[in-house]
């Protein structure tokens, strides 16, 4: 049985960095889109997420700095890999049976997040958009954000097939 709960719980973890990191990609790149539609450098939204750690005044940066850009896409990526922990293990126990209920999902996922992001999380620990970005284009990202959910967990889900593919195919030599 401990196995078995261990097993569940790495490929729960396995699977929330996965969803995590696709959505992370999918909601920088509309974040910097989303900036430069606004005049603003692509890197803004991004730099300004590292405010929590280097004051208000990150989000007015537009080049790429380790001291910004690395550390507000680390906090991202952290941050979405959290999300999507809890949107895969969502998953796990409300398997969806269309793309129409995993899209809801992702939406509900990422409306949450926003919610928590902007309305019970102190400010030196919001995501910082809205040092860079109008309330549009942060609900923007948070709209790529549910589709990097979305395609996150079909990316997981693909690879969990193989891999229990992959297994079956080798369990019969090992039994042998």
């Amino acid at each position: 049985m401990t196995k078995v709960l261990d097993s569940n719980w790495s490929q729960l973890g396995v699977s929330a960095v996965t969803t995590g990191t696709v959505a992370a990609l999918v909601s920088a790149a509309a974040l910097a889109a989303l900036a430069k539609a606004e005049g603003k450098g692509a890197l803004q939204p991004l730099n300004a997420t590292s405010h929590w750690v280097q004051g208000d005044a990150a989000a007015k940066v537009e080049a790429p700095t380790a001291r910004h850009t690395l550390v507000g896409f680390a906090t991202h990526h952290l941050s979405s890999v959290l999300w999507a922990g809890f949107f895969e293990a969502w998953l796990a126990r409300n398997p969806p049976r269309s793309m129409w209920e995993l899209l809801r999902d992702a939406f509900g996922m990422s409306g949450i997040a926003a919610a928590v992001d902007y309305g019970a999380t102190p400010h030196r620990f919001t995501p910082g958009w809205e040092l860079a970005l109008s309330k549009k284009s942060m609900a923007g990202s948070y709209i790529a954000f549910a589709f990097g959910l979305a395609a996150g967990a079909l990316v997981s889900a693909r690879a969990r097939e193989a891999a229990q593919a992959a297994w079956s195919e080798t369990t019969p030599l090992l039994r042998g």
